[in-house]
């Protein structure tokens, strides 16, 4: 049996000022029950991390933390995007924790699944992933093109737990050999079950947002679908190859066949035919060489090795 774990909860925040007040107060309840039932350490907090917010959340977190000593926070220098926000969390907060949980501000993540998450932990999980039980909820395009994104990467070769997406518990000693990873592009999703370690599922039912407008419009879903797809799986390059091959027969056989009609003195009226070859083909090429950019432009990311991200303030460190 574990001692008493210090508990820190990340949730990265980025223009949520409306939703934090209600954030703030559920996540009291919680952590306070925690502690008294003496399921956690009290020197466990709540640390929000502020993604370069143009709105009052960066003030509101410092309020909470001169307030409440429950909470605390670190704020980015400029707006990094929701995994780095959150990856900055996590390795702040391996410092002073045994364990953290992270999860999104928007409160669709059920709080009282902390409850299960620390008992795998306490079981000997060290790392519990919060899986949601269904998506009745979502619209029906929404449901189809998460579902499909999932499947995808599956087929890809990409471990990523299905319906998963980044309300998750991990251990100290998880987030130490996480911090070996130095990749830029970001996927945590699918990069935390590259370490191993025994790790453990909790289904849970995913609410609505509380307030305010989701921070992931179609566009930044795509696209952070591609930079999974891209970040975790080579076989859109091979797919590329085996086009090509096919390609190569096809005109082998067309070749073949109109030697064939030019030896039998037939004439073939062959411009519809040529046309939408080179078409074809030319918008195959594009799409080719697209996909290869992507992926020469993701290593030219990497090879700079610039900061993925960088902490302003730290009310752990006032």
């Amino acid at each position: 049996m574990k001692r008493v774990p210090i508990l820190y909860v990340v949730i990265p925040c980025y223009n949520e000022e409306e939703v934090l007040p209600e954030n703030t107060k559920r996540m009291k309840e919680k952590m306070t029950s925690l502690i008294k039932n003496k399921i956690i350490s009290p020197n466990s907090k709540v640390m929000y991390v502020n993604d370069g917010s143009k709105d009052n959340t960066w003030s509101i977190i410092k309020q909470n933390h001169e307030k409440e000593p429950l909470f605390t926070g670190i704020t980015l220098s400029r707006n990094r995007g929701h995994q780095n926000a959150l990856l900055a969390g996590l390795m702040t907060a391996k410092e002073y924790a045994d364990v953290v949980i992270s999860m999104d501000a928007d409160l669709q993540d059920d709080i009282n699944a902390i409850d299960q998450m620390l008992k795998k932990y306490l079981n000997g999980a060290d790392v519990v992933y919060g899986v949601r039980k269904s998506r009745e909820k979502d619209t029906f395009f929404k449901r189809f093109t998460a579902e499909s994104f999932y499947k995808i990467m599956k087929f890809l070769g990409a471990d990523v737990i299905y319906n998963h997406a980044d309300y998750r518990l991990t251990s100290k000693k998880v987030l130490d050999e996480f911090s070996n990873f130095k990749e830029v592009n970001l996927f945590l999703r699918g990069m935390f079950p590259l370490i191993g370690y025994q790790s453990d599922i909790i289904y849970y039912d995913r609410n609505e947002r509380f307030a305010g407008e989701s921070k992931y419009p179609l566009k930044k879903m795509l696209n952070f679908a591609w930079d999974g797809i891209t970040s975790f799986s080579v076989k859109p390059l091979r797919f590329i190859c085996i086009t090509g091959f096919l390609i190569l027969l096809i005109s082998i056989i067309i070749m073949i066949y109109s030697l064939v009609q030019k030896v039998l003195g037939n004439t073939v009226d062959g411009w519809t035919f040529l046309s939408i070859s080179i078409w074809f083909i030319g918008g195959l090429q594009m799409i080719s060489i697209g996909i290869i950019g992507e992926y020469i432009g993701k290593m030219y990311n990497e090879t700079k090795q610039r900061p993925r991200y960088i902490i302003s303030e730290n009310l752990e460190e006032n």
